[in-house]
C-alpha cells in the first residue's frame, strides 16, 4: 500500500494534467485551426459547383449535413417564394444547449451568373440555364463559398464548445441573396415564429478591401438592404434614316438610365447613403422575320 499511493497520486496528477492540457487546446483558436484543412476542402467543393439564385440544391444539402454532424435540429426547403411554381431551398439547423439567449448566425448559399478566369485548380466550369432561359456560366464571384466553409467551421466550434456557452443558436443557410429573395421567403414562412426570434444576429462578408487575417466592425449599418426593379421600355422601331418615324425605345432608356441617377443627387438626403445602380441593359432585339429565298 505504502508502495501504491504515490503510484495512484502520479497517475491521477498525469490524468488532471492531461484534463488541463485538452481543455487548454480547446479554443476557438486551435478548433479553427484543427478544423482548416477540412474546411479548405469544402470551400474548394462548393467552388466548384456553384448554383445559381433559387437553384441551391446540392449546396443546402451539403450545408444541411454538415449541420446535423455538429448536432442540430435541421430543417430543410424551408421558405416561400412568392412564385409558387419556385422551391425554396432555405435551410435552418438549431443547436440547443441550456437555457440563454437565442442567437441567429446566417450564411447566403448562392452564386452569379460569371464566367470564371482565375486558373485556379477548382475553379468552376459550371453552365446552366437561367430562369429566362439563357445559357450562363456560373460562379462564386462573391465569396459565398467562403461565407459557408466560416459558418460551418463556427458549428463544428460551438458544437465542441457548450461546456463554455449557454443559450440557443439558430443556424441559417439563406438561399438567393444575390436574387434578394431569399431572405423574404424565409421571413414569409415564419423563421421567426417557428424557431424564436434571435436576441442576436450574427453574419459577416468577406471583404476584398482588407488585409487577409484582419477583421473589419463598424458600428450601426454596414453594407446595404437592396431593392430591385425590372423595366421594359416599349417602342416601334424603324429603319435607322428614318428615326423621325420611329418611337424609340433606346433612346428613352438611356434618357431614363441618366434620370435615375439624379434619385442619389437630388431626390436623397446626402448624409444618406444610396447607391443606384443600372446592372443590365438589353436593347434592339429584333423580333420581325424577314422572308427569305
Amino acid at each position: 500500500m505504502t508502495i501504491m499511493k504515490p503510484l495512484v497520486l502520479s497517475t491521477l496528477s498525469i490524468s488532471i494534467l492531461c484534463s488541463s492540457v485538452v481543455l487548454a487546446q480547446r479554443t476557438p483558436q486551435s478548433l479553427a485551426d484543427a478544423e482548416l484543412p477540412s474546411l479548405l476542402a469544402i470551400y474548394k467543393d462548393i467552388h466548384s459547383h456553384p448554383e445559381l439564385s433559387g437553384h441551391e440544391e446540392r449546396t443546402a444539402a451539403l450545408v444541411a449535413k454538415e449541420l446535423r454532424a455538429v448536432g442540430c435540429e435541421v430543417t430543410e426547403n424551408f421558405g416561400t417564394y412568392d412564385q409558387p411554381n419556385l422551391k425554396c431551398h432555405g435551410v435552418v439547423g438549431v443547436m440547443k444547449n441550456g437555457s440563454g439567449p437565442t442567437v441567429l448566425v446566417r450564411t447566403d448559399m448562392d452564386a452569379l451568373p460569371v464566367h470564371e478566369e482565375t486558373g485556379l485548380p477548382y475553379a468552376s466550369t459550371v453552365t446552366t440555364k437561367n430562369d429566362e432561359g439563357r445559357d450562363v456560366s456560373v460562379m462564386h464571384a462573391c465569396g459565398h463559398d467562403a461565407h459557408m466553409a466560416a459558418f460551418i467551421g463556427t458549428a463544428r466550434a460551438l458544437g465542441k464548445l457548450k461546456d463554455s456557452w449557454h443559450g440557443t443558436i439558430i443556424f441559417v443557410g439563406q438561399p438567393a441573396e444575390e436574387a434578394i429573395g431569399g431572405a423574404r421567403a424565409m421571413l414569409k414562412a415564419g423563421l421567426y415564429d417557428r424557431f424564436g426570434k434571435p436576441d442576436f444576429a450574427l453574419g459577416f462578408h468577406d471583404e476584398a478591401d482588407l488585409r487577409t487575417g484582419h477583421i473589419g466592425v463598424t458600428s450601426g449599418y454596414t453594407y446595404a438592404n437592396v431593392d430591385s426593379v425590372n423595366l421594359t421600355v416599349r417602342g416601334e422601331g424603324g429603319h435607322g434614316a428614318y428615326p423621325h418615324k420611329t418611337k424609340d425605345p433606346i433612346e428613352l432608356s438611356a434618357e431614363i438610365i441618366n434620370a435615375l441617377q439624379t434619385i442619389a443627387s437630388r431626390e436623397n438626403n446626402p448624409l444618406d447613403p444610396v447607391v443606384v445602380t443600372v446592372g443590365s441593359f438589353t436593347a434592339g432585339l429584333n423580333t420581325t422575320s424577314f422572308p427569305t429565298k
